[in-house]
């Protein structure tokens, strides 16, 4: 089990508070509000429609694997926090047939908490951890037409309103972050994100799309090779089963296939090093974030930034 850590950030050596979050190791939950899935909620609109009427003939058996398949994770948002997640990965819908506004969050299907309630428990959160940085990244957003995407972000603007860090800041350091009173940076990915300053651009996520451990670590070593973007960029330690698998494996779960490779993974984990290294990992995530111990080793990471700068010092006298 996750210990926790909810102010890893205020905590870390003050050594580390100018180095860009773009060169920090930082824990990342993958589809972070699959907890709260709705069993009975419809399909998301991108399912085939093939999916969709086997869905229909043989709902008992087709809802329990889309379940267990489906949730990525079993800690709320607020306890995703307080374990020291800081990037979270959100798929946002608005639900076919709604005449509400409402938007929630989706991975096949849809959750039973709509996106401003959750969150609003993040902002609240914040309020009480004054120096804590989350990275919101919002995608997907099937479903949303223009006006529903102004409307969207215009309520994201009244819940964070200071604490949102406009794209146009150019230091993304802790102290500097701290300075501004900036908690939040806002990815969007949506060309609508362009008309707005509080909005940064889609945050790269090296999926491998694989169900083995051996298959992620051989794709994020692939990625590696050919050197790390820039920015902020994610690297994905999440396994994926296609439905041939599934079907072939009825008594596995996600949470099963992820924990029979988690040994592997927490392996090539402690050996990852963060930084500028063309090398080096950034936001670091992950499914069952809390009964995998993956916030305190890659909070770890950032250990070696400072054994490093030491060993810099070191040769310069």
């Amino acid at each position: 089990m996750e210990r926790c850590c909810p102010d890893w950030m205020s905590c870390l050596p003050e050594e580390l508070w100018d180095v860009a979050l773009t060169h920090l190791a930082i824990p990342g939950s993958h589809d972070a509000m699959s907890y709260c899935l709705d069993i009975n909620s419809p399909l998301v609109r991108s399912e085939s429609d093939f999916f969709r009427l086997l869905d229909g003939v043989f709902y008992c058996f087709t809802r329990p694997a889309i379940f267990k398949w489906a949730t990525t994770q079993d800690k709320s948002i607020e306890q995703q926090l307080s374990m020291g997640i800081r990037f979270f990965d959100l798929r946002i819908a608005h639900k076919p047939g709604d005449l509400f506004n409402d938007l929630y969050f989706t991975h096949v299907i849809y959750t039973h908490l709509t996106v401003l309630e959750t969150l609003s428990s993040v902002a609240t959160w914040l309020d009480s951890h004054p120096k804590e940085i989350v990275i919101l990244a919002c995608s997907h957003f099937e479903g949303i037409d223009d006006r529903l995407h102004e409307s969207f972000i215009l309520s994201l603007k009244k819940l964070f309103g200071s604490k949102l860090c406009p794209r146009k800041e150019s230091v993304l350091t802790l102290r500097s972050l701290w300075a501004s009173g900036y908690q939040v940076l806002l990815s969007y990915d949506s060309q609508t994100a362009v008309r707005h300053q509080e909005l940064w651009p889609a945050i790269p996520y090296w999926w491998a799309n694989k169900h083995t451990a051996q298959g992620v670590i051989s794709y994020l070593d692939w990625n590696k090779d050919l050197g790390r973007p820039e920015g902020l960029f994610v690297s994905g330690l999440n396994l994926t089963a296609d439905r041939n698998y599934i079907t072939m494996n009825p008594k596995q779960s996600l949470r099963t296939l992820t924990f029979s490779n988690w040994e592997r993974l927490r392996k090539w984990l402690e050996e990852q090093v963060p930084g500028s290294d063309p090398r080096s990992l950034n936001i670091i995530a992950g499914d069952f974030v809390g009964p995998l111990p993956l916030c305190s080793l890659v909070i770890a990471l950032n250990q070696k930034l400072l054994r490093k700068n030491s060993s810099q010092i070191k040769k310069h006298y």
